[in-house]
């Protein structure tokens, strides 16, 4: 006889449905958050959205993104396994006009097959330009079983390091405003938490060193990121998108504190904004977050070796 919790044992999700929308040639941490990802077994990956970084490096960051998930995509033998679908080439230009792509539709097809107990997660490794051209395109998603994880925004406590404009937000805060003020479900991981995810280039060697031309390709565009971009000398790199991925894989891994949803103004400071709660990530388990990639990357190298 068959009992109600055997029942719910049958229907209980085995696997987290995921869609990472990511600026992923902007600097060389989104690569181990994407490898990361789709490494990761109990994620059923429903795409991949490339992302703009805005123009100050690039007038085709969009496309550059796509191009490098395409690469990611090809170390991983999953050419053609995983959707990649273009996000918006730009920031939206007001609160009100949404920029359709495929990226943002995905997103909105995807929200209507969520349901409680087995959300969409959609983790922002850039600005929040689809999520919010999703949400002006269908409003209806906000009251859809759908969960926001966003790497972006300054700390709230006012650190020396986050008097800049924090670069996420700064490439669309029309974007950041919106999703913020939908009382759609968000998990915020600002820029205080974010930075603290640090590798050096000698554990980078030591983990993944052998881990095949995909552990090679992820430690040398990393060093050259550092050699073009960083202007003193370093010999590490912070991972600061990676927090999207684990805590989607086990959101215990967090600390949060739940907040009013701010506004952002032009600067980048927090306004007052609605009485929307949001989840803000003050503490990641860097531990956990950097042994599972690492793992998951040498274990993907000896299985191909092997096959």
């Amino acid at each position: 006889m068959q009992t109600s919790r055997d029942r719910g044992a049958r229907v209980r999700p085995s696997r987290r449905r995921v869609i990472i929308n990511t600026d992923a040639k902007n600097e060389a941490d989104d690569q181990f958050a994407i490898v990361h990802g789709l490494l990761s077994p109990t994620f059923d990956v429903r795409g991949l959205i490339p992302a703009h970084f805005g123009t100050h490096r690039s007038e085709r960051s969009m496309e550059e993104s796509r191009e490098e998930i395409d690469l990611l995509l090809d170390l991983l033998d999953l050419t053609g396994k995983v959707p990649v679908a273009n996000g918006a080439p730009t920031g939206i230009a007001d609160e009100q006009t949404p920029l359709d792509s495929p990226g943002a539709q995905l997103i909105v097809q995807e929200s209507k097959l969520a349901s409680k107990g087995d959300p969409l997660f959609v983790s922002f490794l850039g600005p929040l330009t689809d999520m919010a051209s999703a949400i002006l395109l269908d409003p209806e998603i906000v009251d859809r079983e759908v969960i926001v994880v966003w790497i972006g925004g300054r700390g709230y406590n006012g650190y020396a390091a986050d008097h800049r404009l924090e670069f996420n937000l700064s490439n669309d805060i029309h974007a950041a405003n919106v999703v913020f003020g939908s009382g759609i479900t968000v998990w915020q991981v600002p820029s205080d938490v974010y930075t603290k995810v640090s590798v050096s280039y000698a554990e980078l060697e030591e983990k993944i060193g052998d881990a095949g031309p995909l552990g090679k390709y992820l430690i040398e565009q990393l060093i050259e990121w550092n050699a073009t971009y960083h202007g003193e000398p370093i010999e590490s790199r912070s991972l600061g998108d990676s927090p999207a991925i684990s805590l989607m894989l086990y959101p215990h891994s967090g600390n949060f504190r739940t907040r009013p949803a701010p506004r952002f103004g032009v600067d980048g400071w927090y306004l007052p904004g609605t009485d929307n709660p949001i989840q803000v990530c003050e503490q990641v388990d860097v531990r956990f977050l950097l042994e599972d990639m690492f793992a998951k990357i040498r274990r993907f190298a000896r299985q191909r070796s092997t096959s």
